[in-house]
């Protein structure tokens, strides 16, 4: 994905967005791979840089609450 603007990464990570009933580790490694782009994106388009934060730490927090809840059951 060589997005460089904000915009284009919502765009992109909306297109391989995992299926609501996906499984955790779908779901875990979406945020944590959206995290990344995020936070590149912070860096490439300066004029969305603490919005980009904001997401990347959104996406990594969200990642993290799956990893919290995932001993019930991982299976995708």
């Amino acid at each position: 994905m060589e997005c460089e603007t904000l915009a284009q990464v919502h765009e992109a990570l909306g297109k391989v967005m995992p299926a609501p009933d996906a499984g955790p580790t779908s779901w875990r490694t979406f945020y944590q791979h959206s995290a990344k782009a995020y936070a590149r994106i912070a860096e490439v388009d300066r004029g969305h840089h603490h919005e980009a934060l904001y997401w990347a730490s959104r996406e990594r927090a969200n990642g993290e609450a799956i990893k919290g809840n995932s001993s019930t059951s991982d299976a995708d």
